[in-house]
């Protein structure tokens, strides 16, 4: 399952890589070739507020195969592309499937794992949500300097095949709930969350475009969407498709709050990153990925010590000190300083993301039932896609608009100053964590009696 879910997050960094040679095999412009990524990310919004549903009314690991299924053959469909317009459906194809492979593999583990092992589970389970966006610029650039483009799409089908090999051989069968126990999709809640989060997705991503009238219709359409679910959801005598009752939990929502910053952060960084290296520095693609290799270091070995101690501390202390470790991460970047400082300092934040992103996830579980592990997923997922457009749409406005009145140098070290203040957010947002998880209820056996001797 974490296989699978590395796929669908190398998915989107591997191929922003290839924009611009796809504009010239397609002799398109930026502008078109951009659907190819954008048109994905539509299509996981869409997709993955259906995986709480999915989950429970046709099990997990079918879903989950039929998921990556869907993945692997819209990768093979796109590799085939002979114009834009074909390329962007079969990515969206791709995106239907992909979307579900994160949620559900979250849920699955969250609800198996239990709440006294949920941290070290997820924290281990964590590490492609770093590696995938670290690996894919170099796979990308590597893969563009040898082999023609088809190979950004093709590359995934064998490591997608085996997933699936994997799946059926070693993935244990879980029972959907049938009959009248079984789950009713809200079909309201279909109409109005999933169009409403890709209106909002689409707003986010094309912001750095500059605020236009199509760009602010769909905010705004997106706003009105998610205002009309949330009336819906609240009076619905169903099941919701997200159930927004979770948010009464104070812990809940204070988790989801600092994993939309860690999500802000952690995407903003593997766009910000690379640009710098390239436009200031004058590195290319490949060896701007390689330059980001520190940063997914410092991840895979927080990721899992942070889950192993979220088990015995909680939470709250580990997000602190995850986002402490960002600001002193990134000064060198936002004064400008270079050398083995800077290395240095990715490999702190991505070790203080690392701690942060496996505690909070650990938290969001511990403060839900494990009946609503499925639908609790919907919503983490979610929030941390927001999070992540909002943070690299963020970091390249402020690029954007800094670049026209002062330096390139000086638009970086701003954009930088963004993250070091986003880390202190961390910090103290943290302070409403849980402090540490709720001990387990001891199931006391009664003593059974002893017969006496004849």
């Amino acid at each position: 399952m974490t296989l699978g879910a590395f796929l669908a997050l190398l998915d989107t960094t591997i191929t922003g890589v290839g924009i611009h040679t796809l504009v010239d095999e397609f002799d398109s412009t930026l502008a078109a070739i951009q659907w190819v990524s954008t048109g994905y990310l539509l299509a996981v919004a869409v997709s993955a507020p259906l995986s709480g549903w999915v989950i429970d009314r046709f099990g997990a690991r079918r879903m989950w195969l039929a998921g990556l299924t869907v993945f692997v053959l819209g990768s093979v469909a796109s590799s085939l592309a002979w114009d834009v317009p074909s390329l962007i459906v079969t990515r969206m194809i791709t995106g239907l499937g992909g979307g579900m492979l994160e949620p559900i593999m979250l849920a699955t583990l969250a609800r198996s794992a239990g709440q006294e092992r949920v941290g070290r589970v997820l924290g281990l389970a964590a590490i492609p949500m770093t590696m995938g966006p670290v690996v894919g610029p170099v796979v990308g650039g590597l893969l563009l300097e040898t082999l023609p483009w088809q190979w950004v799409f093709l590359i995934k089908v064998p490591l997608g095949a085996l997933a699936i090999v994997l799946a059926v051989r070693l993935m244990p069968t879980d029972t959907p709930v049938v009959g009248q126990e079984a789950p009713r999709l809200d079909v309201l809640g279909v109409i109005l969350l999933p169009p409403g989060f890709a209106a909002l997705m689409y707003a986010l991503t094309q912001a750095v475009e500059g605020f236009t009238t199509p760009v602010m219709l769909s905010a705004a359409l997106g706003l009105v969407l998610f205002a009309g679910y949330a009336a819906h959801a609240l009076r619905t005598r169903h099941e919701p498709l997200i159930d927004l009752r979770l948010f009464s939990s104070g812990g809940f929502s204070a988790s989801v709050a600092v994993l939309f910053l860690v999500g802000a952060v952690m995407f903003g960084t593997t766009v910000l990153l690379p640009l710098y290296f390239q436009r200031l520095d004058g590195q290319g693609v490949m060896m701007a990925g390689l330059l980001l290799a520190p940063f997914g270091l410092g991840a895979l070995v927080g990721q899992p010590l942070s889950g192993r101690l979220s088990d015995r501390i909680g939470a709250r202390p580990l997000v602190g000190a995850g986002g402490l470790l960002v600001v002193p991460g990134y000064l060198p970047y936002a004064l400008g300083i270079e050398g083995a400082l800077a290395v240095a300092g990715l490999i702190v934040v991505g070790f203080g993301l690392g701690i942060a992103a496996a505690a909070t996830m650990g938290a969001v579980y511990r403060t839900v039932p494990s009946t609503a592990t499925s639908r609790a997923t919907g919503v983490l997922f979610i929030v941390h896609q927001i999070g992540g457009a909002l943070g690299i749409a963020l970091l390249t406005l402020v690029l954007q608009t800094r670049e026209e009145s002062v330096p390139l140098g000086s638009a970086f070290h701003s954009a930088f100053w963004w993250l070091v203040g986003a880390g202190l957010v961390i910090a103290i947002a943290s302070r409403v964590l849980p402090t540490r998880p709720a001990p387990a209820p001891e199931e006391k056996a009664e003593a059974a009696p002893v017969p006496e001797q004849a």
